[in-house]
């Protein structure tokens, strides 16, 4: 694994559409003043970042930078990042921070973290072997790119918005071509991933090439097309058509046939990354980067270890208060089984969402002391439900003109319990991701690096805390439901035990599934979209608990340095009020506000 040099990190990027759209140095112009040229590196790198993410900035509503797609396993991408983060850090180091404000400081810190990360991945190699593997079957551009194409068609008014989307899904097309280049050079340099991973993205695809043209979700923009462009519809109609079955389902059967007739053959047996070339570097900088900490693998283990045991014992609390005869297992059972705990139309699921959505509201005066414009909803899931897991929070536009939604899987109703919706409210809805992540997006006083920044460790370590809150809201008055907030949390100690497990200390997928099924009530079939998922993506499912401890060490410490002075609603505005921060950058802000109000 070879450095990189300055020469290296400076060259080309490659594709003339990103290359024009990257800043020069943000320093240029020569500008004194140490927040003016913070702001200026910030907005460069911001530039810099639009550039390579055309259907985020879309998604946010904001205006193009660059390309209208941009392939993340391009050799122009890659160079563009590395490219951007030395930009950045060279501004960094051109910069005063000590003359900074206090949130200009956070911003050049959580610039400085993504700028080192980002240029140590690329000098060790691991950003060059984890494009060698580049399956996800959870996330990947393949499943995102049709929930892209179905939310985004409504927004399609005029001849140049489809003009944008046939150009977007031409480089969709051609993104489907560089993945079986990728997997092609892994394996040629003997990177080989999961033969589970492979498996599960193998029928993903066999389900998109089921789907006849009609139901694709890549017709949606014909299929919603406005009144204003009714005589536009012939020509639009042949020209997505032509797209799909001349360039994407050609795209799309060509990475299965790879995939079934060489690739699968040659993938590990093993779930875990141990098994792959490099594997155990690379889970241990997945770890760094999902959860902002410096944990080893076996730290993480030990403490979810000793989460699981805290949290069933709870649970045993809770089973007596309910007045359940049998025992643990048995009650898990009971909640898997019995039809009064599922809904059966997703209609009424959405309803049961908005009530408990009321309810919270109702709380919040308590513990916060904002409310975001953006509404929340809740919808179906765009496409392939019945390939997918749970769901997923998408966020509305950065203006709060229109709502943040949760996509959550109408295929899965009965695996997902009516005991747990308060809690997965809390998490998804209010106070957590949406609430979190609109009013961030909705200040426009904040850069925005910190505006739309993304930390998973804090983000999700917010949701789980939020979660935590349900009692001080007037949630959980049922104790079913607060069994259902202790299965959710048995869950994200579980996934400090099982992702360990699974991709250092070598268990099996069924060893993974067997503790998960032994320590929560949720459905075999649940379980296995899991553990598949913590496979797909490695590392991820640690950062929720890791985050949220720390949240929950925070507020004990501020709670403990400030006695009768400490001031719920002001430490929930301290922790949120400038975005998904690095944990320990939070910490340092945190621990210094209750320092100064002391």
């Amino acid at each position: 694994m070879t450095g990189w040099t300055r020469r290296d990190l400076l060259r080309s990027a490659g594709a003339a559409g990103i290359a024009a759209a990257l800043p020069g140095p943000a320093w240029a112009g020569q500008v004194a003043d140490p927040s003016a040229r913070l702001r200026a590196a910030i907005a460069a790198s911001d530039r810099a970042r639009r550039a390579l993410d055309p259907l985020g900035t879309l998604r946010q509503g904001l205006p193009l930078a660059g390309p209208a797609f941009v392939d993340p396993l391009g050799d122009d991408y890659a160079d563009a990042v590395a490219r951007s983060a030395a930009s950045d850090q060279e501004a960094l180091d051109d910069i005063d921070r000590a003359a900074l404000s206090n949130v200009d400081a956070i911003a050049y810190d959580v610039l400085r973290y993504r700028a080192v990360q980002t240029l140590d991945a690329a000098r060790s190699g691991l950003a060059d072997v984890q494009r060698r593997a580049p399956l996800n079957a959870s996330f990947g551009l393949h499943l995102d790119f049709p929930d892209y194409v179905v939310t985004r068609a409504p927004q399609l008014a005029t001849p140049a918005d489809h003009a944008l989307m046939l150009a977007q899904m031409a480089g969709f097309a051609g993104h489907l071509r560089s993945i079986t280049m990728r997997l092609r050079e892994g394996v040629a340099d003997g990177y080989v991933e999961s033969q589970v991973v492979a498996a599960n993205v193998l029928r993903q695809l066999d389900a998109m090439l089921e789907t006849p043209l009609e139901q694709s979700p890549f017709m949606a923009p014909v299929r919603q097309l406005p009144e204003g462009l009714a005589e536009e519809r012939p020509q639009l109609d042949a020209r997505y058509r032509a797209t799909i079955e001349r360039e994407i389902r050609p795209g799309l059967a060509a990475w299965r046939a790879y995939l079934a007739e060489d690739y699968l053959p040659r993938t590990t047996r093993a779930p875990g990354r141990w098994a792959m070339k490099d594997g155990r570097a690379l889970y241990a900088s997945e770890l760094v980067r999902h959860t902002t900490t410096s944990d080893s693998a076996d730290e993480i283990h030990r403490l979810g270890r000793a989460e699981v045991e805290r949290i069933r014992g709870e649970m045993e609390r809770t089973r007596t208060e309910i007045g359940f005869s049998g025992d643990l297992p048995a009650f898990f059972a009971h909640i898997r089984t019995d039809p009064r705990f599922y809904h059966r139309r997703q209609e009424d699921l959405i309803a049961h969402f908005e009530r408990i959505e009321e309810r919270i509201w109702d709380g919040m005066p308590r513990l916060f002391g904002r409310r975001p414009r953006a509404p929340f909803e809740v919808r179906p899931l765009p496409a392939l439900g019945g390939q997918r897991g749970t769901g997923y929070y998408r966020a509305g536009p950065a203006d709060g003109s229109g709502p943040g939604i949760l996509y959550f899987n109408m295929a899965m109703l009965d695996t997902r319990p009516i005991p747990t919706m308060e809690t997965l409210t809390l998490h998804e809805g209010i106070p957590g991701h949406h609430y979190q992540i609109s009013l961030v997006q909705e200040d426009t006083a904040l850069p925005d690096l910190l505006r739309f920044g993304s930390v998973t460790a804090f983000s999700e370590g917010w949701g789980l805390y939020a979660e935590s809150l349900g009692r001080e809201l007037g949630l959980f008055e049922d104790p079913y439901q607060w069994f259902g907030h202790l299965d959710m949390e048995m869950l994200r100690a579980v996934r400090l035990v099982v992702d360990t497990g699974l991709h250092d200390k070598e268990w099996s997928r069924q060893q993974a599934i067997d503790y998960m099924l032994a320590n929560t009530s949720m459905a075999p079939r649940d379980v296995e979209v899991e553990i598949d998922r913590y496979i797909s993506i490695p590392g991820q499912a640690c950062a929720y608990k890791m985050g949220e401890l720390k949240i929950l060490d925070l507020r004990r410490r501020a709670n403990a340095r400030l006695g009768g002075r400490f001031d719920i609603r002001a430490f929930h505005d301290q922790v949120i009020g400038t975005g998904a921060l690095p944990l320990a950058i939070l910490d340092d802000k945190i621990m210094r506000w209750a320092g100064a109000a002391a």
